[in-house]
Formats: C-alpha cells, sequence, structure tokens
C-alpha cells in the first residue's frame, strides 16, 4: 500500500471530523500484544497502550472471547432492569480491591464526576455540611477528563480557555505541598481532597515518598474523603494493583477506568464503602450504559488477566530496567534531563522549552524507527507500553529510544 493510502484516512478525519485531536501521523489497522501495524504493514511498539487503557495488551484473547460470547448472548439492558451479569461482576471487583460497593460507569471522566457527586452526598447527609457550601480539594496540574466539570478544577489553560463559567465549589492548591493541603483542609465545608497518585498527562508527575500517605491520613483527622483518582495509575500500572498500594493506604472513594476492560470496552467504576456509597438513592445517577452485561463481562476477564499473568510483578521489574537503561544512557546525554516514574508508566523530560517542538519530532522520528510514544507538555515524552512486554521486547524498544534521540544530541 502506498503513502497515499494513510492520507486518505487522515484526510477524511480532517475533512469531516472535528479537529480536537492532534494525532501523530500513523493510521493504525492492527493490534496484537505490545504491537500495532499500520496500513502499511509497518510494525511498531505501543509506546502509549491507549493512555494506559490495553495494560493487558492490545485484542488479548481472553478479554476478546468474553466479548464476543457475551455479544451474542446480551450486549444492554439499561438499569430499568437487573441482569445476570452485574451482580455477579460487582462482586467480583470489590473482593478484587477489597471495597465494599462499586458503582458503574463507562468512562473515566463518568467516574470522576460520580465520585464528586458520592462525596458532596456524603457531606451534606454525614458530615452535615449546609446545603450547597461542600467543597472539594483538587491540586493543579490534575487531569481528569474535559467535561465541564473536570475543567473547572484544571489550571490549564489549554482545558479552559473560552469555556467557563464553571463549576463552583472546588479548591485548587499546589501539588505535592502538605503545607498547602494542611491549610485547606481547615475549612470546615470541605467534603474531600481528590488527587492522582502520579499525575500523568501533566509528564508523569511522581509526588515526594510521604506526599500521599500524609495527605490521606490528614484527610482522616479532618473527616475529609480521601478520592484517588486511579484511571490511569491504577490496574497494575505503576508496579502494584493501585498506585496507593505503594504507601499502604486504602482510599475512601476509588476511580478506575480505562485498563479496567483491557482497552475492549468503555467500562469505569468508583468503588467505596457502604456509608458512602448508600448515600446516594434510586434516580440520583446513574447512565444507560453504566453496568451493561457486555461491559461486565469484558472487566471481569480483564482484571483475571492482571491476576493470571501476574502484569504488577511484570510492570515493577520491566519498568526498574527501563529507567535504569535511560538513566545509563542520559548520563552522557545532553538531550535529555531525566528520567521519571513507577513500573511501567514513565516519561523523560527533553533539555528544551516546553514551546519547542524537539519533543514532537523525538516522537516523529520514534515513529520511523518503530516505536509509538507521545509528547505531553511540549517537552516530555511518556512511555507506558502494554504490561506484558518482555525483556527482549523492551530491550529493542529501549534501543530504538536511544537511537532516535541520538540525532537530537
Amino acid at each position: 500500500m502506498s503513502h497515499s493510502f494513510s492520507e486518505k484516512y487522515i484526510q477524511l478525519e480532517e475533512e469531516f471530523g472535528a479537529h480536537n485531536y492532534h494525532p501523530l501521523p500513523v493510521v493504525l489497522k492492527k493490534g496484537k500484544g505490545v504491537y500495532v501495524w499500520d496500513v502499511d504493514d509497518k510494525k511498531y511498539f505501543d509506546f502509549l497502550s491507549a493512555y494506559s487503557a490495553v495494560n493487558q495488551g492490545h485484542c488479548h484473547p481472553k478479554i476478546i472471547n468474553a466479548l464476543m460470547d457475551q455479544a451474542a448472548k446480551l450486549t444492554l439492558t439499561s438499569r430499568a432492569f437487573y441482569n445476570d451479569v452485574l451482580g455477579e461482576y460487582e462482586k467480583f471487583v470489590t473482593d478484587f480491591f477489597g471495597y465494599d460497593r462499586l458503582l458503574p460507569m463507562n468512562t473515566g471522566v463518568e467516574g470522576g464526576e460520580t465520585a464528586i457527586k458520592l462525596a458532596r452526598k456524603w457531606a451534606y447527609l454525614n458530615k452535615g455540611v449546609p446545603k450547597n457550601k461542600a467543597k472539594i480539594i483538587f491540586v493543579e496540574g490534575n487531569f481528569w477528563g474535559r467535561t465541564l466539570a473536570a475543567i473547572s478544577s484544571s489550571n490549564d489553560p489549554l482545558s479552559t480557555k473560552d469555556f467557563g463559567p464553571f463549576m463552583p465549589g472546588y479548591e485548587i492548591i499546589p501539588y505535592n505541598d502538605i503545607d498547602a493541603l494542611k491549610i485547606a483542609l481547615n475549612d470546615p465545608h470541605i467534603a474531600a481532597f481528590m488527587v492522582e497518585p502520579i499525575q500523568g498527562e501533566a509528564g508523569v508527575v511522581v509526588p515526594d515518598e510521604n506526599y500521599l500517605i500524609d495527605a490521606f491520613n490528614l484527610c482522616k483527622k479532618s473527616n475529609v474523603l480521601f478520592i484517588a483518582d486511579e484511571v490511569q495509575t491504577g490496574i497494575a500500572r505503576t508496579g502494584k494493583l493501585l498506585c496507593c498500594d505503594h504507601h499502604g493506604f486504602k482510599p475512601d472513594i476509588l476511580i478506575l477506568g480505562k485498563a479496567l476492560s483491557g482497552g475492549v470496552f468503555p467500562v469505569s467504576a468508583v468503588l467505596s464503602s457502604d456509608e458512602i456509597m448508600l448515600t446516594i438513592k434510586p434516580g440520583e445517577h446513574g447512565s444507560t450504559f453504566g453496568g451493561n452485561p457486555l461491559g461486565c463481562k469484558v472487566a471481569i476477564a480483564a482484571l483475571k488477566v492482571v491476576k493470571d499473568e501476574d502484569l504488577c510483578q511484570n510492570a515493577e521489574l520491566m519498568g526498574i530496567h527501563f529507567r535504569k537503561k535511560i538513566n545509563d544512557y542520559i548520563k552522557n546525554s545532553n538531550a535529555i534531563k531525566l528520567i521519571r516514574g513507577k513500573g511501567l508508566l514513565n516519561a523523560i523530560v527533553i533539555n528544551d522549552s516546553e514551546e519547542s517542538d524537539t519533543a514532537w519530532n523525538i516522537c516523529l522520528k520514534l515513529k520511523e524507527n518503530g516505536l509509538l510514544a507521545k509528547p505531553t507538555h511540549g517537552n516530555i515524552i511518556r512511555f507506558a507500553p502494554p504490561l506484558t512486554i518482555v525483556k527482549s521486547e523492551i530491550n529493542q524498544a529501549i534501543n530504538i529510544i536511544i537511537d532516535s534521540i541520538k540525532g537530537f544530541e
């Protein structure tokens, strides 16, 4: 197939789609494991994993089989009726993560919205916050989607410009600043503190070792709910089942999405205790597709793969190996400032300004050499392959990355 073949697909999107993304110029048609293929049959390492949605690898046979089996039986009932899969799914997932109850939704951003609604409801019914006075604390650099509720918590002008007015009842404090949180928690109207254990879209920003556990303990002391947005960091990505597991605590409200279905179907979930979850009554929150049998079966299969294939352990070991090899290279490189991350969620910071196009050009070079990654914030490149990657593959990928960056020294 000729180069014009890719152009044809890109042109179609240009002409008939909204221009709300700026993709790398590659048109993919197939994926398997850690690899994807473009329409010209060129093979690439996928080092984005659909923003960590395909942790289990592309088109995992066990997950695809679960999808096909259920798709032939029943796809959607809405929640107007019971179905024979949802209860099994809820029990499976609450057991898997150690929570009382699950509220099913579809996308990560709906998970975030659900968590905030739950926290507000809990604040009014259980904490005694006066009506319409509940506040949620967020941190600078957070990203959990682009609904109006999500961008209201953002300090990124790209997310917010010309989309106001914004949601009231939010307070935004600096990230990784425990003193700022202490001060914010003095307000008796605070319902919850919502945070990503590692900031993904901000460029894989890892906080100080004690930040999360200290924040959790402060929230406990102030009777404030700790909401962990683990949509990107959860499901084995950082080398533990949840990133919070590295710090030995269990958030009051846990938000999951992305890899909860292995990237096969949009599935998200909010997990919490009886006390918090049962504040929401029939008719107060939901979605037509939330808890559909197809999504439930897919998610059960996706979580089983994580456990059966010990993807936490693999992410941990491969991540250590990856950072060590890149660090060895950085010692003699003036192109890269640093690498940071946990497990297989990593990013390199390019020795250039955020305004430069060096990171984009490196990603174009990586693509040419058979590896797909994407810049964030101008000078940062995130590297997050599927967690099924083996050592020989990661070594090949490291060689491609180093070879590609050499031209930018």
